[in-house]
């Protein structure tokens, strides 16, 4: 469905009156993202693509447009001023408060900005989150999405990494079934700068079409294997890995840390080899992560901490 054919939905919800602007939003390969304003005043739309905008084939069902604001709606009593306020939505789309001039992570990490607290609260927010959510029936029921997660995280990163790195393919592909057994919390599933709005004192989640309930491990890595990266770009990145760890698991509580570190290495290898690249690497950095996780990936360290380290002195 387009922006114009939603249009009248809009108005018939009574999100929008009168003369209606439509402005595109950035917002990854996976969705049109569009800010709406009106006499209302201005909402963000989203609407998820069937076919990802990536250079490989990668096609995901639009029914996770529906899993995403189910998650919001999950998580709105557990971490109420870190999602966006929902405000309705129908077949393939939903409409949300529309948050301003907040940062976007990414952005700020990318220039070199290396803010302790900003990694402080990811690590604080996503820890409250798989906390609350720990062996929860209601998530485990709303959330039994393993088609989705399969479909846009296990196949495009774990098993198509293992088709293209044979090395190391065999681990690769038990990691991913055992990654699709584990049930033990709900997952965000793109928990990256990219989708972490932030401003003083406050942090928002955004872009959460991956909910899943299952192995909240994934979530952590996921926002460490950005870090690793970025600190390729600025060094003083990593100083933010211990920052968000610390914070994550006194708020978790759960001990995740070994389960993170190995796939942690398997993520760091798919951001270079997977269907979904990360943008900002030179051919040089891609070599040297490929090196430096096939050199640790038959056995990896314990802790996270050695990990760091390592990559640091790398």
């Amino acid at each position: 469905m387009t922006t114009t054919d939603l249009l009248p939905h809009l108005q018939a919800a009574g999100l929008t009156a009168g003369e209606v602007r439509v402005t595109p939003l950035t917002g990854g390969v996976s969705s049109d993202i569009v800010c709406v304003e009106s006499s209302k005043g201005s909402i963000v739309v989203k609407t998820a693509l069937e076919k990802l905008r990536v250079k490989d084939d990668w096609f995901a069902d639009v029914s996770r447009n529906r899993v995403e604001r189910m998650y919001f709606e999950y998580a709105a009593p557990i971490i109420p001023h870190s999602v966006p306020r929902i405000l309705g939505g129908g077949d393939g789309w939903f409409a949300m408060e529309h948050l301003g001039e907040m940062t976007n992570w990414k952005t700020a990490l990318l220039s070199g900005e290396v803010n302790q607290e900003t990694a402080r609260l990811a690590g604080e927010v996503l820890g409250k989150l798989h906390a609350a959510s720990w062996l929860d029936d209601r998530a485990r029921i709303e959330f039994d999405t393993l088609p989705n997660f399969h479909a846009l995280r296990i196949e495009p990163y774990l098993l198509t990494t293992a088709s293209r790195v044979p090395e190391v393919g065999e681990i690769l592909q038990t990691e991913a079934a055992r990654l699709a057994e584990t049930k033990l919390a709900l997952v965000h599933g793109d928990y990256s700068p990219k989708n972490l709005l932030v401003a003083p004192q406050r942090l928002v989640v955004l872009d959460a079409e991956c909910g899943w309930f299952g192995d909240p491990a994934f979530d952590t890595a996921f926002l460490l294997t950005h870090l690793h990266l970025k600190a390729l770009l600025h060094a003083r990145v990593a100083e933010l890995i211990t920052a968000f760890w610390t914070a994550y698991a006194a708020a978790c509580g759960q001990n995740l840390e070994q389960r993170t570190v190995k796939l942690l290495l398997c993520l760091l290898l798919a951001r270079v080899h997977g269907k979904s690249p990360v943008e900002y690497l030179s051919e040089e950095q891609r070599a040297f992560v490929t090196r430096f996780v096939l050199a640790r990936l038959l056995d990896p360290p314990s802790f996270l901490a050695a990990l760091a380290a390592d990559w640091t002195h790398a």
